[in-house]
């Protein structure tokens, strides 16, 4: 079977890709299946620059293909310099804690959401790397709210879920049922065909 590696320390970004690679005869493994970290300076102007500066480095260390992704967030209403664009764990040069990132982002619901709600909408790049070849692809999502109340629940490494609400079913994304998952999901197959073929 087919190797790619995914470089992320991410376990619930690993795992975002992994069912429908599979299916295609492909096996994800992550930086903890290669046991190597390599400080990647990410200083592109997007989501998709600091996919290939990721990629890159780790395509430099091993020998199979490599994919990296990144995102980018964008929030209604909210002043340009407040903006978390590229850098929604790092405020004012600070990486925030998961409970860091709840407070600081529930503060902005609450200061320029309408009734504590704020519009969002997630921008993602991802790059591959095979045989040398770089390949990048670009999508978004719109369906959801951050709010000025936090969920008493918290998803490990996804921090923000405690305080998004999915515009459809109106209940926080840390109380979807994975019924509700499946049923509201969006689709994310295209990005499977993008990696596969990018091989």
């Amino acid at each position: 079977m087919k190797q790619i590696l995914f470089a992320t320390e991410n376990p619930s970004k690993a795992n975002r890709f992994s069912k429908g690679l599979l299916k295609k005869g492909i096996e994800v493994i992550t930086l903890d299946d290669i046991n190597k970290h390599i400080e990647v300076e990410e200083n592109g102007n997007s989501a998709i620059e600091n996919a290939v500066l990721k990629a890159r480095a780790y395509s430099k260390i091993i020998d199979i293909p490599v994919m990296a992704m990144d995102d980018t967030l964008y929030l209604e209403n909210v002043p340009k310099e407040k903006q978390p664009g590229m850098y929604v764990r790092r405020v004012n040069g600070k990486r925030l804690s998961d409970e860091e990132m709840i407070a600081y982002y529930s503060n902005l619901a609450k200061e320029y959401g309408v009734d504590g709600k704020l519009t969002c909408r997630w921008v993602y790049g991802m790059a591959v790397i095979s045989n040398g070849k770089e390949n990048t692809y670009t999508w978004n999502k719109e369906d959801f709210y951050l709010v000025d109340k936090p969920s008493d629940k918290m998803n490990c490494g996804y921090p923000l879920n405690s305080i998004s609400i999915h515009k459809k079913i109106n209940k926080y994304f840390t109380d979807i049922t994975e019924e509700e998952k499946a049923k509201f999901q969006e689709d994310e197959g295209h990005v499977v065909d993008f990696i596969f073929n990018s091989l």
